[in-house]
């Protein structure tokens, strides 16, 4: 008997529940990667995820080949090449492993309806998430809107979660007979090769991410709770593009992280402050899965009647990094050179795009979409939600980061600034979070010629956190119980 194990974001043999399930019920196996970004619209991969997808099918497909299988590569529609693969196969299954963008729920509802009315077997599992987004309720059976009692329930799940399976040893082998298309036709990787940054700082692929994972445990997870903010510092786990792509499961992470925590008592506050990230995670996943409008509009159906502006100057000095406020500018540039952005500087970011410039969540989401490596619709809506103060917190108009006093908390060495805004780096720690403040002098010691050398800042932060607040205060008498949507029942 012949299966067909479909792979998505799931590109691991090690804790793969569809490939398990697969290999504990039929001779053969098929691991194929159908590639159909059009399903996938609106939210397209954009050019960092390409980048990083075709480096992860690459090392996939040597670990498949290693253990004597071969991935099957091919360019969808996904449910006509299912069935045209089952036809070729002889494969009587497909198992697949779940995912919950409003997009692709619909998506995989309908081809599971059409295998099975096919007399295939057709069989999703959980594998990218540590619970099922139905799985978590109020009282009143509703889902959750804010993080703490969503993660107080979650969190009692967690000590049932089965252990993370283990990677099998061996697989079929793939009837020559049957084709697939080379990776390179995909053409994934950038025709004008600006990626150096990125080969530079991440090994896509199942090996990267317990490399990854490893050295987060043991070099950071002591002192997590109190470096993950500094972006200075290596603190984080940036794990999140592995999480993203399947190169490693939330299991497998929780698992390592705990078995750390209690071995060694000065790492159990890490842990358990890590756990608490991984919670905010599947919060994400939690609202876009019962409000899968909010990928394009606010949870909060206020701020829809917001006059947004839309300064295409503005908005281009803050995609180049050009802003006039270093700890921004620093933000932007990493994020362009590596794919990557500390978390604490994507609120700063996010921030002064929608409370100082009021430009529209969404044109900061696209752009995060396009370069970040570890872009995420669920992670990505809630973060530039919750920063634009329209999602899912309970006092969020009045929350507006100051780049100064970020960088000045922060970034207390200025080590951060100093990498990523060069043109600065020769301003004392007094000033070069705030160069427009320093005197002549200091300016002229420096080198730094404010609007030739630097810019000058785009937006006077005082005046426009002013102007912010009185157009959000001014939403607080809308009754939003009258005007949000509602969950949509999508249980897979």
């Amino acid at each position: 008997m012949t299966a067909i194990v479909w792979l998505r974001r799931d590109l691991r043999l090690t804790d793969q529940p569809a490939l398990a399930a697969a290999l504990a019920r039929h001779e053969r196996v098929i691991p194929a990667y159908i590639h159909a970004p059009e399903e996938e619209a609106p939210w397209r991969p954009g050019a960092a995820s390409r980048w990083w997808l075709h480096h992860s099918l690459a090392a996939l497909a040597q670990d498949i080949g290693a253990r004597g299988g071969r991935l099957l590569v091919r360019r969808g529609p996904s449910l006509a090449t299912l069935r045209a693969l089952a036809r070729e196969s002889g494969a009587t299954a497909v198992f697949w492993n779940r995912l919950y963008e409003p997009a692709l729920v619909t998506r995989d509802a309908a081809i599971k309806a059409a295998l099975r009315e096919d007399g295939l077997a057709a069989e999703s599992h959980p594998a990218s998430l540590l619970v099922e987004p139905w799985s978590v309720r109020t009282a009143a059976g509703d889902p959750y809107r804010v993080f703490t009692p969503f993660w107080r329930a979650a969190g009692r799940l967690l000590d049932a979660l089965p252990r993370p399976l283990p990677a099998p040893p061996r697989l079929p082998a793939v009837a020559a007979s049957l084709h697939g298309e080379p990776l390179d036709a995909l053409e994934l990787l950038p025709r004008i090769r600006w990626d150096a940054g990125l080969a530079a700082h991440w090994t896509p692929g199942e090996a990267g991410a317990f490399a990854r994972l490893d050295d987060f445990v043991a070099a950071a997870l002591a002192r997590y709770r109190s470096d993950r903010d500094r972006p200075d510092l290596p603190g984080s786990s940036r794990l999140s593009p592995h999480l993203h792509f399947g190169e490693i499961s939330p299991r497998q992470a929780l698992a390592a992280v705990r078995e750390a925590g209690g071995a060694e008592p000065g790492a159990a506050g890490g842990a358990e402050a890590f756990v608490r990230e991984l919670g905010w995670r599947e919060f994400a996943h939690h609202l876009l899965f019962h409000f899968p409008h909010t990928a394009t509009e606010p949870l909060d159906a206020r701020f829809a009647a917001l006059p947004w502006q839309h300064d295409e100057a503005a908005i281009a000095a803050w995609r180049r990094g050009r802003t006039g406020y270093p700890i921004v500018d620093a933000g932007l540039r990493e994020l362009w050179q590596t794919g990557f952005m500390h978390n604490r500087v994507r609120m700063i970011v996010a921030s002064l795009l929608t409370k100082n410039l009021f430009v529209h969540w969404l044109e900061g989401a696209r752009w995060f979409w396009d370069t970040l490596v570890d872009a995420d619709l669920a992670n990505n809506t809630l973060g530039w939600q919750w920063t634009a103060g329209c999602g899912a917190d309970a006092a969020p108009y009045f929350r507006i980061f100051s780049p100064v006093l970020q960088a000045e908390r922060f970034d207390p060495e200025r080590a951060y600034l100093r990498r990523w805004c060069p043109e600065l780096a020769r301003l004392p720690d007094r000033w070069i979070h705030q160069p427009w403040a320093a005197p002549p002098a200091v300016l002229a010691a420096a080198g730094v010629v404010p609007g030739r050398d630097y810019p000058e800042p785009i937006v006077d932060p005082r005046g426009s956190r002013a102007l912010a607040l009185e157009r959000f205060t001014g939403l607080k008498a809308a009754d939003p119980a009258g005007t949000n949507r509602g969950p949509v029942d999508r249980r897979l």
